[in-house]
């Protein structure tokens, strides 16, 4: 029998999605440029102003806040389910642009630098948990790849400082200023995606909403795990330079292979990579059994990776990018299980809840491994971090065993 051919409607639909989508990751990526645009010119900055390690983890770490206090917010005024989505996107980029354009004006020692960092973490609660529920908006069996592909584009956008580090040493005003300006586009591009057919009403602002999220057993156990891959995550993508850096001077000098920049660069962004694979895995062989896996693996790599501290840069890099992939490829998994897992008018709400606490989280691991390295060294450092994906993964198990994990990829938990 021959084969219908395909309903308009449907390739129209098709079509809008991809578009809409395209558009979305490039949003993302522009915008997610500004996270750590002062982390990756921690060198060029140390060249001219001495910074204490505590001032160092401070140029992470104040994003951090920012994206806590911005999240906390958010979720409790469930801005992400009551206002236009890109309306709230667009807004968000503009101010990060423009406090990171602010930031040019100061020396960064000055106490404006982390009060203009706070604030674009802030902004950035109206950027990475909204990027994702538009993206809900239009999956059809695909949540798990849709949102990697976002976080694919978070990945890579975080990455992308690095880059521009690593064409020697650049003065830390460039890095800064492209984050500002891809901001700034990215406040453009998205006011061009359409959003998809999924959508639900608006619920009632209720602040007790939020706490949703720890009386729904399922997505509780989905964000226990969350916040073990939280733990590992930023801090290993703020000192994974820092790291680069000493090791290849342990073994080379000042004329290693390769600038560790470069490095540093590669590692981060094979994340992109490794989210967009644990997106396509996770709809076809089950959420609980990407995120398992793949926190399993990062974590041996946060261990692993330190006894190759001053090793050739060749396996020094090869573990950083086996890390770089794993650390990241559950990390939409969390975010599509909360989604599944949730009251569908809430998602809004429990994507901003779920990002809050992992961020919240991030406070202390970053600051953790900025005395670790000091005091320990880079050898054992990173070790700190296996904690968090462990723990992470024996949340995945229960989660696994529940009931509630038939509504995981369509049943595929």
């Amino acid at each position: 029998m021959a084969k219908s051919p395909p309903d308009a409607a449907d390739s129209a639909t098709v079509t809008a999605k991809r578009t809409a989508i395209a558009l979305l990751l490039l949003s993302e990526v522009a915008a997610m440029a500004t996270w750590f645009a002062t982390t990756a010119s921690i060198g060029a900055i140390r060249t001219h102003w001495p910074l204490s390690p505590f001032q160092e983890a401070l140029l992470t770490n104040s994003v951090q806040a920012g994206f806590v206090a911005g999240t906390l917010v958010s979720a409790l005024l469930g801005l992400a389910d009551r206002f236009d989505l890109r309306r709230l996107f667009c807004g968000c980029a503009v101010a990060a642009g423009l406090a990171n354009l602010l930031m040019l004006a100061f020396e960064p020692t000055s106490p404006a630098v982390p009060l203009l960092r706070f604030i674009t973490g802030a902004c950035m609660a109206g950027v990475y948990p909204v990027g994702m529920k538009i993206a809900a908006t239009w999956a059809v069996g695909d949540l798990g790849l849709l949102i990697g592909l976002l976080v694919g584009a978070l990945t890579l956008g975080s990455a992308l400082p690095h880059l521009v580090a690593a064409f020697g040493q650049l003065d830390w005003h460039l890095p800064v200023l492209g984050a500002a300006l891809g901001a700034l586009l990215s406040a453009a591009l998205i006011r061009f995606v359409q959003l998809g057919p999924i959508r639900s009403e608006a619920p009632p602002l209720r602040l007790e909403n939020a706490l949703e999220a720890w009386r729904n057993r399922g997505v509780r156990l989905a964000n226990l795990g969350y916040l073990g891959h939280m733990w590992e995550l930023y801090a290993m993508w703020a000192w994974i330079g820092a790291f680069m850096a000493a090791s290849f001077r342990e073994r080379y000098g000042n004329a290693p292979p390769f600038p560790p920049e470069l490095a540093a660069f590669a590692v981060v962004a094979a994340g992109a990579f490794g989210a967009m694979l644990g997106g396509w895995a996770a709809d076809r062989l089950g959420r609980t059994l990407v995120t398992g896996a793949s926190m399993l693996a990062s974590g041996c790599c946060a261990i692993a990776v330190g006894f190759l501290f001053g090793g050739p840069a060749w396996a020094v890099l090869a573990v950083g990018v086996l890390w770089g992939v794993a650390v990241i490829a559950d990390s939409a998994q969390f975010s599509a299980a909360v989604s599944e897992l949730s009251d569908r008018r809430l998602i809004g709400t429990m994507l901003t809840v779920q990002t809050c606490v992992g961020f919240l989280l991030t406070l202390v691991s970053i600051q953790l491994i900025a005395f670790a390295g000091t005091y320990l060294g880079w050898r054992f450092a990173f070790a700190l971090l296996a904690i968090g994906p462990f723990l992470g993964l024996a949340s995945m198990l229960r989660l696994r065993r529940l009931p509630e994990a038939k509504r995981l990829a369509g049943g595929r938990k």
